[in-house]
Formats: structure tokens, sequence, C-alpha cells
């Protein structure tokens, strides 16, 4: 599921938005890095700082979605994408994927409003990518029927991993990343019970859920019990800052 096979053609041709948000991202990173712009021209005007957010420059909650603030930090963003972004936009679609994308990327840049000083400068996809994590979440508390068991371990390990390293590293918006998991769980929560009480289904293929309608009549106490150390971790992290 997460092991990618595909030609670079097939991949562009098969997950359009995912390719599309990575080129986006490239493009930006190089016109920030290369002499074509005037120095920090792209940062001072599309960056999240959030004094200008308050007076009014609302588009940065949205562009520093694709902006970023080093290789390393282009990078890991366009490996995660490559690797969790595809089965997501195949599952449900390239309409919903982007709306996934930027209600996480948003969200996280509005609590991190929200909640960071007005001086506070904030670039990069993480918020949006920890929204696909938690929509993958979202699935395997409600619909865990869809996944093997191999690729849930797999996703809730990387979650785990993800939220210590986000308190064990330095520089990294902390907001950002704990409220776009939040925003994707809670999206795919909304769309996975809609899918389920309209009796709606299909191959995923066809870019739909799989055929089988029935609901999960409990949630695993291993889902739980890893879901509530996420949250637990997440609680310890901000209250030791």
């Amino acid at each position: 599921m997460f092991i990618r096979t595909e030609s670079f053609r097939e991949f562009i041709r098969f997950y359009p938005i995912v390719t599309s948000i990575i080129a986006i991202n490239i493009v930006l990173y190089l016109l920030t890095v290369l002499p074509i712009l005037p120095t920090n021209w792209l940062m001072a005007h599309f960056a999240g700082i959030n004094i200008y957010i308050m007076q009014g420059e609302l588009w940065r909650l949205v562009t520093p979605i694709f902006m970023h603030s080093g290789f390393a930090h282009l990078l890991f963003n366009c490996f995660s994408l490559v690797l969790f972004g595809p089965p997501l936009e195949r599952a449900i679609g390239k309409g919903r994927f982007l709306l996934v994308y930027f209600l996480a990327g948003i969200g996280a840049n509005i609590a991190t409003l929200i909640l960071e000083p007005l001086t506070y400068i904030h670039v990069g996809a993480s918020g949006a990518i920890y929204g696909i994590f938690g929509f993958f979440i979202a699935i395997i508390v409600y619909r865990r029927d869809l996944l093997s068991q191999q690729n849930t371990q797999l996703i809730l390990a990387i979650t785990v991993i993800g939220v210590i390293m986000t308190f064990l590293q330095a520089n990294v918006n902390v907001i950002a990343h704990l409220f776009g998991l939040l925003a994707g769980f809670l999206t795919g929560s909304a769309m996975i019970k809609t899918k389920l009480k309209s009796g709606y289904s299909a191959t995923r293929p066809t870019n739909q859920w799989k055929s089988s309608a029935r609901r999960l009549k409990g949630v695993p106490l291993s889902t739980i019990l890893i879901f509530g150390g996420i949250i637990l971790l997440a609680i310890i992290g901000l209250l030791s800052r």
C-alpha cells in the first residue's frame, strides 16, 4: 500500500494531486534559494507571519502550506507525501484528498495564529501531512477492515514516532503538527461516517471504499490505547514547553 512501484509517468497519471503539490513545493523552494527574486521576497510576502494575518493578509493561512525553510524540511515533507499521499488520493478521490489536505493545513495555521505569539513566523506542509496521518487513523478507528494489520501497525507507529519527534526537535511548529493531525482525524471521521450512513460503497480502485458496508461494532482496545497514547504524549509535550 505504501510501497511505490509505479514508474515516474504512472505516478503522475495515477496521483495528479500529490504530484501537483510536490511540484509546487519544489518550485517555491527553488524560487526561495535561487537568485531569481529579491532576497527573502517570497518569505516576506507569503510566509505565515501571525501579525500580518491579524492585519488582514489572510492568504498567509494558505500559502505557508507550500513553503519550506530548508532543503531537509522540503525533502522530508515531499518524501512523506510520496509515501502516504497516493493511497489516500486513490481511496477517497482527488477532490476529497485536496479538501483534507487544505482543511488540515489551514486548520493547523489557524491554530498557530491563535496559540502562538503575533511575532511567530511559520512555513511548511507538516500540518497538512499530519492531516493525512489523522485521516488514516480515522480509517483505523471506523473502517479497520480497509487496511491490513501490517499497514495499520505502520501508520500507528509512524504517527506515534512523529508526535514524539515533534517535541524533541528544535524549531518545530508543535501546534501545527498536533492540530493538523486532529483536523485530518475529524475530517476523515466525518467522511467515513457519511459513507456508512448512506450505505454508499464500491471498490477502492474506482475511487471509493471497499464493497463491504459493515460497521465495526466496537473500536479495538489496542487502537484506543495507542490513540490515547498519542493524545497523552501531546498533552505532556505541551505542558513541558
